[in-house]
């Protein structure tokens, strides 16, 4: 007996793997870089309206280390999860025009910087500028702004979204060099450093759950133009960003269920395109979209990233980035069966969308990932970090009004895994560092073998000579792996790293310091960082 467990502790001093264990071997290749990654981020839809204004100070301060906190305790586990990019939703005025605005939940309605008759005030959105100044305040590298809709008062039918289902924005023709101007002041005020302009345009936003305006390319050109000129007149430094696609195949794809609003890479971005907004000065050479409806089953999530990064290369020039700026899942299959029913504060949800991420990063060379929003009240799982009012842990559904009303206030605030496995990626992977190719990232067979058990990619750090891997193991057996490097530059380790663990027991947790060599848990997120 004694001899065994000398046996056993040996095999674990040295990273092999036990009898019946899995094994993997992790390669990846400094001589073959891949994107420079921009940013993590997420969104103050629309719930920071409430929390930033009204819930005590204290609490407000809390939330706000969680997302921005880019430091550790003195035990060495991170206290937030450094997110390096803040979207903000500039308002629409549908809460001030109440009812009639179209928007019937309250907490989706938002206030408006101007007003109908032309006056500013820039006492409004006090929630959303509070977050804004507490990222800041942390450090937070970037700020984003976007548009869901035209303010009401600028729009055809008066209201914050469509009222009948057609391909047209919902914008008065007399208005766009209005809306234009406010987007910029806007910008500049705030101090923005990207603007969104158009969100979702081929949905067609008939519902009353949430404002919304759908646009065709030429109604996105025209307004782009618009705002180029709106930012240069006033030697504006922010810069516009295009895309949002409501899935990210109607970048690429023509002859959809949306003409007119589909094929944007061609039409769009390209210098020949019909639209083209290619050239604009204020324009970044960007593409965005959004993962929703692409992540199952997983040959289509792998295809549609595939396809989406050489439609980029083909047709556009050096220089263009991909962003995915706003997922939560939401499409019910074997690995979600809720969908986005159902509040998960657990691994399932969080292994889900680290499972997009990878692949977002890894096959769309995605340079910018972003989350949906930051909050939610309610039970589903369209958030990071949860609130309720203490007794109904699982959010509100429909018939809990009163709930709702009482968290404008405040209430409860619960992290999820997904928060914490987001800052596996977020908290270590900063700007201007570089994607490492690895072995699996463009065999397809290999990537959806992966996709059920353990991903890998990793990111360097050249400037302090150190890089980082991030292990997702989406499976249910703990798995050896040997993680190596070929052509490591002079300088950094490829032996000795810290480790950092989210899992159903850890947030984020510093686990002490591995080899190279090591064993990564079952339904785990982990992270090295080279020291």
């Amino acid at each position: 007996m004694r001899r065994n467990c000398i046996l056993g502790a040996v095999i674990l001093l040295l990273g092999l793997p036990l009898k019946g264990q899995e094994y993997k071997k992790v390669i990846f290749d400094f001589a073959h870089p891949q994107q420079t990654i921009h940013s993590f981020g997420a969104s103050d839809c629309w719930r920071t309206q409430y929390i930033g204004k009204n819930w005590p100070l204290e609490k407000r301060e809390r939330i706000a280390d969680l997302l921005f906190n880019a430091t550790p305790d003195e035990q060495g586990n991170p206290t937030g999860i450094g997110l390096s990019l803040w979207r903000f939703n500039i308002g629409s005025g549908s809460h001030e025009a109440g009812d009639a605005g179209g928007v019937k939940p309250l907490w989706r309605r938002t206030e408006c910087f101007l007003d109908k008759e032309g006056h500013w005030d820039w006492s409004k959105q006090a929630g959303q500028r509070w977050f804004l100044e507490a990222a800041r305040k942390r450090k937070v590298p970037y700020a984003l702004g976007f548009s869901i809709t035209a303010p009401y008062f600028l729009t055809k039918n008066g209201m914050a979204r469509a009222s009948e289902k057609t391909k047209y924005a919902n914008i008065r023709e007399d208005a766009y060099e209005t809306y234009a101007s406010f987007l910029a002041e806007v910008s500049g005020k705030l101090n923005l450093d990207y603007l969104s302009p158009v969100n979702e345009p081929q949905w067609e936003w008939v519902r009353s759950n949430q404002e919304g305006m759908q646009a065709t390319n030429e109604e996105c050109c025209k307004l782009i133009h618009h705002i180029d000129a709106q930012l240069k007149k006033r030697a504006a430094g922010t810069k516009i960003i295009f895309g949002e696609a409501g899935d990210i195949r109607y970048l690429y794809r023509k002859n959809t269920d949306k003409p007119d609003r589909d094929n944007q890479i061609n039409e769009m971005f390209a210098s020949s395109g019909k639209w083209s907004i290619s050239g604009l000065s204020s324009v970044a050479p960007i593409v965005t979209g959004h993962s929703y409806w692409s992540t199952w089953p997983l040959d289509t999530l792998i295809a549609t990233r595939r396809q989406l990064k050489a439609e980029i290369e083909e047709r556009l020039p050096i220089g263009y980035a991909y962003w995915q700026t706003e997922y939560c899942p939401m499409e019910k299959n074997p690995d979600n069966l809720q969908g986005g029913g159902g509040r998960d504060l657990g691994m399932n949800t969080a292994l889900y969308i680290s499972r997009v991420i990878h692949h977002d990063l890894v096959v769309a060379n995605a340079s910018s990932w972003q989350s949906w929003t930051a909050f939610s009240e309610w039970n589903y799982k369209d958030g990071l970090i949860f609130i309720d009012d203490g007794t109904l842990e699982t959010g509100a559904s429909k018939g809990n009004e009163a709930m709702i009303e009482t968290c404008k206030y405040d209430g409860t605030f619960r992290a999820s895994k997904t928060l914490w496995a987001l800052g596996n990626y977020s908290y270590f992977v900063r700007p201007g560092m570089v994607r490492i190719g690895g072995s699996c990232d463009t065999d397809a067979a290999c990537l959806v073998e992966d996709a059920t058990g353990m991903m890998a990619s990793a990111y360097a750090d050249f400037k302090r000579n150190k890089w980082v891997i991030v292990l997702v193991n989406y499976g249910r057996s703990d798995v050896w792996t040997d993680v190596s490097a070929r052509s490591l530059p002079g300088g950094f380790s490829g032996k000795r790293f810290k480790m950092y663990r989210t899992s159903e027991e850890s947030d984020l947790k510093y686990e002490g310091v591995v080899s190279n060599r090591l064993l990564i848990p079952a339904r785990s997120v982990i992270t090295l960082e080279s020291f």
